[in-house]
């Protein structure tokens, strides 16, 4: 059985030590303890991606791997613990970015969420993300400028935080949480809301 220690991507004394993850573990309980899993299984193994690769939630992580090309148990779990590492290096508290916000002028807030959501309520002074604003982005921000992405609850960010570190951007994080956990950790004047259909 392996356990996953985690320093706090907001401030290094502070560690996170999750449950533990086996063969054993359900994949319904594997997604609640690391959020990322899905998205780590389908871009090294392909799993869970679609129909013919998905998994329910009562089966065992050694399930699917055994059904998936027989994928030794430990790489499986060694690479979601990794990934999990990798997703919390980019993430920073609603709290961290009032901070960060205080501390450099220079940052930069992106909220990846529709227009009428933004045009509902926003964090203030973000920017909505559109294809005319990556190419000023790309043309005229200073890449090393802090940039917060945000979105809902934080479950789309993570993939644009890694765009634009993809491009060059090094100081890119997501607000964990999304709009979200801002509006109750930091703002309670953000009206709160529910998608019908979540992003």
């Amino acid at each position: 059985m392996s356990t996953a220690t985690v320093a706090d991507p907001v401030s290094s004394d502070v560690v996170t030590e999750l449950p533990p993850l086996s063969g054993a573990t359900k994949m319904g309980a594997l997604l609640e303890s690391y959020p990322g899993a899905q998205r780590a299984l389908f871009a090294k193994y392909h799993i869970g991606g679609c129909r013919s690769c998905g998994f329910q939630p009562g089966e065992t992580l050694a399930e699917v791997c055994a059904r998936n090309e027989n994928i030794p148990v430990e790489e499986a779990v060694a690479f979601i613990q990794e990934s999990y590492q990798s997703d919390a290096s980019l993430q920073i508290t609603p709290e961290a970015l009032v901070k960060l916000r205080e501390a450099n002028p220079n940052t930069k807030l992106l909220d990846v969420r529709s227009r009428e959501e933004h045009e509902a309520v926003a964090i203030p002074g973000s920017h909505l993300v559109s294809q005319e604003l990556i190419q000023v982005i790309f043309d005229q921000w200073n890449k090393t400028d802090p940039v917060v992405i945000y979105d809902h609850q934080g479950n789309s960010a993570m993939d644009a935080a890694a765009y634009f570190l993809g491009h060059g951007f090094v100081e890119t994080k997501c607000l964990k949480g999304g709009i979200d956990a801002y509006s109750l950790e930091v703002d309670p004047s953000i009206p709160r809301y529910r998608l019908e259909i979540e992003d």
